[in-house]
């Protein structure tokens, strides 16, 4: 058997190409967008991919599926479980429970899954030469190292209402036959640490039945539905704007990009009157470059593993925007943003190309801890937290307000207008995000705490918990 794990580090996303060496037939669980990967260790490994599965209908990411489809040829093996509202709208061999797919001397069993969402499925691979038991579960995002997958975010990504506690009952019965399998079956999860689809993944690619129903939280739960399910449901991370679009996109028909985009380089000029009609410009660079010197009207979106996730946040699906980027990074962010659909790129700009031409820089006011010291509690002074509601209620500054970064432009009115605000998070990287967007919506009383909570704790200030 041929095993490959393909890991997107900036999704925290696993994919697998598994296949029978005897036969050269391989099948792609869970592809992301750009296919080219898995086009090229098929080819250096002497395999054709003749089969494509999904676990479930994916919401953190755009699915490759259907590209790596158009260009092998292979046939796509999708969940036909959770009912009428659950089916994928495009051509596909249905699966349902106990089915069995083969791929050569390979034989993968459908067990339906319910929980995270209602149509999740995962597989369950048995290696025939070597034994007729099985020896891998992939469960998707069922199962995770230390954790499973979370039932919330249809409810609070895709707005459909009453599902989550329905969602979280569904898991605690999947867990439960789960437990039943062998302990020396391998897990191989959908997602690691990072993912927004769990609250405390484990760092480790992979485990064992045994090690889950030994380590894992929801294992503690036998015989207490209620406990497991007031658990699962409780201090989720808020899931990303961009997750309703996937939800939609790997669902239903929808263009095809077999191949990563080549996007213009585009002119000083060119990126000046595009700001002037509105478009958005994204600056890439970390956050001590940006608030150093920015364009005027630039967001700050730092070109990090967390890229794409906060483009998904603050971008729209029908608008153009342009890119200011090292110009050798100009794949590397282009395939980051193909793996949620965000494809509409104006093109590029490159730093050198804007520091060299731009007339006047804008900047951020950044200040130290013992500067907070000195401001807050003044009646003149508003203090504002951009993390997650799990990390402000865990410990923040007496006195701050919480606004998440993710919903702070819907929240424009929770800032102080007629006062000094000062932002922060907990390394800076956010709260210059949100110093960037209230800066282009007009508001400029600003002042950036850069060190954030990380800064706040080491120098032995205290916290307020909730």
């Amino acid at each position: 058997m041929f095993f490959q794990h393909i890991y997107d580090k900036t999704l925290s996303q696993g994919s697998y190409l598994i296949g029978c060496q005897a036969t050269g037939e391989s099948i792609v669980i869970d592809a992301k967008r750009d296919i080219d990967d898995y086009l090229k260790i098929a080819k250096e490994n002497n395999l054709k991919i003749t089969h494509i599965a999904e676990t479930h209908i994916h919401a953190d990411f755009l699915s490759g599926s259907r590209e790596l489809a158009a260009v092998t040829g292979a046939q796509m093996y999708l969940s036909d479980e959770g009912g009428p509202d659950w089916q994928y709208e495009f051509p596909h061999q249905g699966l349902k429970h106990k089915d069995v797919i083969k791929v050569g001397n390979l034989s993968l069993e459908v067990l339906h899954t319910p929980g995270h969402t209602p149509e999740s499925i995962s597989f369950l691979l048995t290696d025939h030469p070597a034994t007729d038991e099985p020896v891998i579960i992939f469960t998707g995002d069922f199962v995770f190292v230390g954790d499973i997958g979370r039932p919330d975010l249809l409810e609070k990504a895709a707005g459909i209402q009453d599902t989550k506690e329905l969602g979280a009952k569904q898991m605690y019965e999947s867990i439960q036959r789960f437990s039943e399998l062998k302990e020396f079956i391998q897990v191989w999860p959908g997602h690691g640490a990072g993912s927004a689809c769990g609250k405390s993944l484990g760092a480790v690619p992979s485990s064992t039945v045994g090690y889950e129903k030994h380590a894992n939280w929801a294992f503690r739960f036998e015989n207490d539905e209620e406990g497991f399910v007031n658990y699962l449901l409780a201090d989720q991370p808020e899931p990303p704007r961009y997750f309703a679009m996937m939800k939609k996109l790997n669902k239903v028909n929808r263009p095809l990009l077999t191949e990563v985009p080549n996007h213009p380089i585009l002119s000083f000029e060119t990126v000046q009157q595009a700001l002037q009609n509105g478009v958005k410009l994204i600056d890439t660079r970390n956050k001590d470059a940006f608030t150093k010197g920015h364009l005027p009207g630039a967001i700050n979106i730092p070109g990090n593993k967390s890229f794409a996730t906060w483009m998904g946040w603050f971008l729209d699906y029908d608008e153009q925007f342009i890119l200011m980027a090292d110009l050798d990074r100009k794949e590397e962010l282009t395939r980051m943003l193909m793996r949620i659909g965000l494809d509409n790129i104006q093109g590029f700009i490159g730093i050198d190309t804007v520091l060299e031409n731009a007339e006047s820089l804008a900047s951020v006011t950044n200040i130290d801890e013992s500067t907070v010291k000195e401001k807050m509690g003044a009646d003149n002074v508003q203090i504002v937290d951009v993390r997650g509601t799990s990390e402000f209620k865990s410990g923040h500054i007496q006195g701050a307000n919480h606004v998440f970064l993710g919903t702070l432009l819907e929240n424009t009115d929770k800032i102080a207008s007629d006062k000094e605000v000062i932002i922060h998070c907990q390394s800076g990287m956010r709260s210059t995000i949100a110093s960037s967007l209230l800066k282009r919506a007009g508001i400029h009383n600003i002042l950036n705490y850069t060190g954030g909570m990380a800064d706040w704790k080491a120098k032995g200030n205290g916290v307020v918990t909730e």
